[in-house]
């Protein structure tokens, strides 16, 4: 091929990539749509193939410089993306695609956070009232060490677990279990999930009213505080996502089954990925933060504000993202 043919027939190609690189330069490749960005690798692709064949065929200097020039800008752009993309998916995870799906799925998350937080309190309001309704709501080998311990005749609290490692470390470990079972019961339509949830709570509320009628709610909220918030937000979203799923099969809408149950795995996956990381953090704080350090209002304090800090991660992350697709 003559190299004026040559180029008339791939000049418009190369002008189109400069014209990408240059946007890509100055706004920066997140800012390009997702066609602008696969059509900038397929660009650079027929590049890499014209500079091979431009210098095979001898073709003047001008335009091989030319064309390496442009292949050395689309190869420094396209490399630098492939080198940062592992630790820019990461960091975008945590500061936009995690945060808002969690906002996007708020419907599931409260219906979760509700079924929990009202069989907390009415446990509590029952034993409360009655304490023999305890053996009622909740698991005899949950009460019986509960009751051993809080008569024992050293009231001490260490005595009865309350505020040590311990207690901690099985609060921990039941709220782990709790959260991926809960994820993982939306495949029985959400029976085991809302199950889960209503068990757990009356446990958490049974064993809050037994201990605060000996006298000892404090230590049992100080114990819970710091890494409860945490766990327990993580369960009623882990929970979520198994409503996601159950939703799929339940209320497609105008999807197919397979389309939606496809979708809404993708959403509840990014829910659960996300529930792992916090999970992780929250035995970060369980193992550093211990009782035997910290008194009780350092510990209550701590714990009112991890509440505050994650409400206001997953009310405000992510949003400049929208912001900045409306802004011109």
């Amino acid at each position: 091929m003559r190299q004026a043919a040559f180029v008339n027939q791939r000049q418009a190609g190369w002008q189109q990539l400069e014209a990408l690189l240059s946007l890509a330069e100055r706004r920066g490749l997140r800012r390009l749509e997702p066609e602008q960005v696969a059509e900038l690798g397929t660009l650079y692709r027929w590049l890499t193939s014209d500079l091979a064949f431009a210098n095979a065929r001898r073709y003047d200097v001008t335009l091989q410089a030319y064309l390496n020039r442009l292949t050395a800008r689309a190869h420094a752009l396209v490399y630098a993306r492939r080198q940062s993309g592992g630790v820019r998916t990461v960091i975008d995870f945590y500061r936009r695609t995690f945060p808002a799906e969690v906002r996007a799925s708020r419907a599931p998350i409260a219906i979760c956070a509700g079924v929990f937080i009202a069989a907390s309190v009415a446990a509590y309001a029952l034993i409360s009232a009655q304490p023999l309704n305890a053996y009622v709501l909740l698991p005899a080998q949950l009460i019986q060490p509960i009751h051993h311990g809080l008569h024992e005749t050293n009231f001490e609290p260490a005595v009865r677990g309350i505020g040590t490692p311990t207690l901690s470390a099985e609060i921990m470990t039941n709220n782990v279990r709790l959260a991926f079972l809960a994820f993982a019961g939306g495949v029985t339509l959400g029976i085991l999930t809302l199950y889960l949830l209503i068990f757990n709570g009356l446990t958490l509320g049974g064993m809050a009213a037994l201990y605060a009628q000996a006298g000892f709610g404090r230590d049992f909220a100080a114990t819970v505080a710091p890494h409860g918030v945490i766990e327990l937000s993580a369960v009623q979203i882990a929970a979520g996502a198994g409503l996601l799923l159950a939703a799929a099969v339940l209320s497609p809408g105008r999807l197919r089954r397979v389309d939606a149950m496809r979708r809404n795995g993708r959403r509840a996956g990014v829910l659960i990925l996300g529930v792992a990381s916090m999970l992780v953090v929250a035995a970060a704080i369980e193992g550093g933060f211990s009782p035997q350090k910290y008194s009780q209002e350092a510990r209550i304090a701590f714990g009112v504000i991890t509440a505050a800090l994650m409400l206001a991660y997953f009310l405000l992350a992510g949003r400049e993202k929208s912001a900045e697709a409306a802004s011109p």
